[in-house]
């Protein structure tokens, strides 16, 4: 499932990365979310990865990644170790995302731009690789029914995009045991 609302093939994609950033915290590895300012015009209050559009002075996907990370929430890339990449994730609103998997070193403080974030919240990433976590929606969208990934922890929800990610990094790591 490419996204909630694959975006019209006639349209042009613009570049995007985001971070996935799984800490590496002394008893288990978690993935760190933000939770969107609730006054932006798009995707307001929601939950998302670190990272944005990519810019011209951007060197690659890695690169966008970091700035953004750095910019949304003030994690400095000294604690990132770069993984890999996922699959890119399509969006509805237009944007092709390239997904940045990092393993984060304990220890950083975040700084939040408070114009971009409200909050930042762990999840274990045992739980996120958990299936049976995984909900499937779908709902109407421009006479269309599209399908999307949910997935609830506490009383926050992950879905569309970000959820899409989590979905597309727990069968990367089932393809590879």
């Amino acid at each position: 499932f490419p996204g909630f609302g694959e975006p019209l093939p006639s349209r042009q994609l613009r570049p995007a990365a985001v971070l996935v950033p799984i800490v590496a915290r002394t008893t288990e590895l978690t993935v760190l979310f933000t939770q969107r300012a609730d006054h932006l015009l798009s995707h307001a209050g929601q939950v998302a990865f670190p990272g944005g559009k990519m810019e011209a002075a951007d060197a690659g996907p890695l690169s966008t990644a970091l700035r953004e990370t750095e910019e949304e929430i003030g994690l400095h890339r000294r604690f990132v170790e770069p993984i890999g990449y996922l699959d890119c994730y399509q969006t509805g609103s237009g944007f092709r995302i390239v997904p940045a998997v990092a393993l984060i070193e304990p220890g950083f403080t975040l700084a939040l731009d408070r114009n971009e974030v409200a909050d930042t919240f762990e999840v274990p990433l045992d739980f996120l690789l958990d299936r049976r976590n995984h909900q499937r929606h779908s709902r109407e969208w421009q006479g269309r029914e599209r399908f999307y990934y949910a997935i609830r922890y506490g009383d926050r929800t992950i879905w569309g995009a970000t959820a899409g990610i989590v979905r597309n990094l727990t069968e990367r790591l089932a393809r590879s045991c």
